[in-house]
């Protein structure tokens, strides 16, 4: 059996855990929509056409935030076309995903979704094949109380009061050139200037995010940021990342270690970030939005039909190695909460997500659901400095992997500590001792645990085996707390003050 020890200390805070870190992503791809969240006459849809079935699994994670309506399809999206009567929207061609998009779900059936599901909007402006004019014009339809031609309009297609839409992603990926509308640093970051600037003008309330780098392997990298993020650090907020990982060559060992990866892509992006705000002697700190990540590579090459409507594509079914790693990119997203104020699992429903579902039939939980609503659910509160003392190994591509990690969360008003943590090792139980000095009183009350399962173990819509057990435990407090840790486990440790 190998040894871990940790130290956590309510003086060693990261930062207290912006809610939102827990966010997810709702576009218009495949069926993340059309048969994921709305999907009217199913047998459980409400009046609005919304699946119940799929808003109880949504309010189990307990959802904060979810972005919309892209992604690559608000690059080409005009937001007019969803909005008014359903009988009098077009069609169009969606050249993101070569579909046909119905536009029969808009702007206000998704807000009435949010109501609904418990959660707020993130909502994204087309920056690609439009502009700041229309997205100005969006914020007013949105956010503007009325007596004004688009609050009015809004008004007049059913939601008198304004949705009130506190943040906004002024375009997607601009720096991909599969991207409509793509433009160079220097056009996005002059695009994105004066749409954020017209933006607050209409509202000053709401906060923005600026296009950061697809991902970490953009030749333009660092590069991309610095450029965009000097030509209007003072209309924005935030700077999004995107990383998604795979397994494509079955090496599962070095799958578990890319979360080293992520860590070091989101320290780059916070030097540059600050690199920019010493260059400007500005004293305004830029945070960051991560505003996709997931595990996805499952579904990449399948075949549907060109300008189908809401066909099956990009739907991951993921294993029990996927969830291990979404637990692990869920430990470094909260061990830098102190700069990560938004994260979005990327997709909810359908689409490389934690929830599935059958046209007419069933919705179930992927393997991967449960890493994201532990987090959800018990990651609240203040992050702590986790020393971590732990045995190391190599892979394929790095180097100094430690077998354990984790990070604490103390929740002070509810008097709790929770210890998230994974056991990289393949063979063998971690022991790991947690120092409580720090917390007199505070004592086990339950192990909840993922471990044992075939690495390729799914969940189907007949079969569920990949779950969590939950284990109560009780005891005396004491200092220093063990805890047996399985080989390959996600582990969720809830101690309260007794």
């Amino acid at each position: 059996m190998k040894q871990s020890k940790i130290t956590i200390s309510r003086d060693y805070r990261i930062a207290e855990v912006d809610n939102r870190i827990f966010g997810s992503f709702i576009e218009h791809l495949g069926r993340a929509v059309y048969g994921g969240i709305y999907e009217p006459g199913h047998p459980d849809a409400d009046e609005n056409g919304f699946r119940r079935d799929v808003l109880k699994l949504i309010r189990e994670i307990d959802v904060p935030i979810v972005r919309y309506p892209g992604g690559n399809f608000v690059s080409g999206y005009r937001w007019e076309d969803g909005v008014g009567p359903v009988e009098l929207r077009p069609r169009r061609l969606e050249l993101a995903w070569s579909t046909t998009e119905t536009n029969r779900f808009g702007t206000n059936e998704f807000m009435r979704w949010c109501k609904e599901a418990n959660t707020a909007a993130m909502m994204a402006v087309n920056l690609g094949t439009r502009g700041a004019d229309d997205a100005r014009n969006l914020v007013e339809y949105c956010n503007h109380p009325g007596g004004t031609y688009y609050s009015d309009l809004r008004r007049s297609h059913g939601a008198e009061q304004p949705h009130g839409i506190k943040l906004w992603c002024l375009g997607n990926e601009m720096d991909g050139d599969w991207q409509m509308g793509h433009k160079n640093a220097v056009e996005y970051g002059r695009a994105a200037n004066e749409a954020g600037k017209l933006m607050k003008w209409v509202d000053p309330s709401i906060e923005t995010v600026l296009c950061g780098s697809s991902n970490s392997h953009m030749s333009t990298f660092g590069e991309w940021e610095a450029t965009a993020l000097d030509l209007c650090y003072d209309k924005v907020d935030y700077v999004s990342l995107h990383q998604y990982f795979d397994c494509r060559d079955g090496d599962v060992k070095n799958f578990l270690a890319k979360t080293l990866d992520l860590d070091n892509y989101i320290k780059t992006v916070v030097c540059v970030c600050d690199y920019i705000k010493g260059k400007r002697r500005s004293k305004k700190k830029i945070n960051l939005s991560f505003d996709e990540w997931n595990v996805w590579y499952h579904s990449n090459g399948a075949q549907f039909e060109k300008w189908s409507e809401a066909p099956h594509i990009l739907e991951d079914v993921y294993n029990f190695a996927d969830a291990l790693v979404v637990g692990l990119m869920l430990i470094t997203l909260l061990k830098n909460s102190d700069r990560v104020k938004v994260a979005c699992l990327a997709q909810l429903v359908n689409v490389i997500a934690p929830i599935m579902t059958e046209n007419g039939g069933k919705a179930w939980a992927q393997t991967i659901f449960y890493p994201y609503m532990h987090a959800s659910r018990y990651g609240r509160g203040a992050a702590l400095q986790t020393l971590l003392s732990t045995t190391k190994h190599d892979t394929k591509d790095f180097t100094d992997v430690g077998d354990m990690d984790a990070v604490a969360i103390w929740n002070e008003s509810e008097e709790t500590v929770t210890l998230f943590a994974v056991n990289r090792d393949f063979e063998e139980d971690n022991l790991v001792s947690l120092n409580l000095k720090d917390f007199p009183g505070y004592v086990p009350v339950e192990h909840i645990s993922m471990a044992g399962f075939d690495l390729m173990a799914v969940n189907t819509k007949d079969s569920a085996p990949v779950k969590p057990v939950h284990t109560p435990l009780c005891g005396a407090y004491s200092a220093e707390q063990q805890f047996s840790l399985a080989p390959l486990s996600w582990n969720v440790i809830r101690l309260k003050k007794d």
